[in-house]
């Protein structure tokens, strides 16, 4: 007979290799969800930033900005501007609104300015592209042109902004009256449009917002030859006002800072 200790219920040992491999599967199992868990809960769980590394991450977006809007989001179909109140006499500024005319299609940095001087500037500071668009006040009596040359950095952007010459009034009696600063080209018009918007540049200016330099020229809408609007106190505040507010509200659009990186309620990010 069998010694019943040998014959006891201790499994084949075939069954046992099989439940040990079975073991380290489990355990494999538990520990490759735990890694797993913890790289999502490191992805969902709230990241500290250097300053340094939150300043990057907003370049970065406003940097591309220009790429991700459309045309009609950086020029909107109507922008809101104001007339102060000084020049109305009046406790009150008073609310107006620039419609848009025509877009431009996207152009190169040689070709959507002036002069060949200030396209020397832009791509010399690293000018990817320049975009326009143009508006009129409700009344069609001004036109203006905003454009909006995009540099690689915000430090670009200033140091072409300083080389463009500073804005000033244009007036007929004026030595030099026919050369303005150098800046963003007007649209030209094709048809019926041409005699209502076909304009002389009155003002020029530019500023630097972010990696944008913005420009803008702003005139009668008439194609009336330039005359000396200083001496005219409302004309020159209105077409300032409306060049002004336009290129106010693309530079905000291109350069505001976008919201912080996320990571609520973390001290110090």
């Amino acid at each position: 007979m069998a010694d019943p200790q040998a014959s006891g219920n201790r499994p084949p040992r075939g069954a046992r290799g099989r439940r040990a491999a079975a073991l380290i599967a489990l355990v494999l199992g538990l520990a490759g969800f735990v890694i797993s868990a913890t790289g999502m809960a490191t992805q969902l769980l709230p990241r500290r930033f250097s300053a340094a590394q939150q300043q990057q991450i907003e370049n970065w977006e406003i940097a591309g900005r220009w790429q991700q809007l459309t045309a009609g989001q950086i020029f909107p179909a109507s922008v809101s501007y104001q007339l102060p109140a000084a020049v109305l006499q009046d406790a009150t500024p008073l609310n107006l609104n620039a419609l848009r005319v025509a877009i431009a299609p996207q152009s190169g940095c040689g070709t959507g300015v002036t002069t060949a001087a200030a396209a020397s500037v832009l791509r010399r500071d690293g000018c990817q592209a320049v975009l326009r668009a143009t508006y009129v006040d409700a009344t069609g009596s001004y036109v203006m042109t905003v454009g909006v040359a995009v540099l690689p950095s915000a430090a670009a952007a200033k140091a072409a902004h300083r080389s463009l010459a500073q804005p000033r009034l244009t007036a007929a009696n004026e030595s030099g009256a026919d050369r303005l600063p150098a800046g963003i080209l007007v649209i030209r018009y094709h048809g019926a449009a041409a005699a209502m918007y076909d304009y002389s540049r009155q003002i020029s200016a530019s500023f630097p917002a972010g990696p944008y330099l913005v420009m803008y020229a702003a005139g009668y809408a008439d194609s009336r030859p330039r005359v000396p609007v200083a001496a005219d106190h409302y004309s020159y505040a209105e077409m300032t006002s409306l060049a002004g507010g336009v290129a106010q509200s693309v530079a905000e659009t291109l350069g505001a800072p976008p919201a912080g990186p996320h990571c609520p309620g973390t001290p110090g990010c």
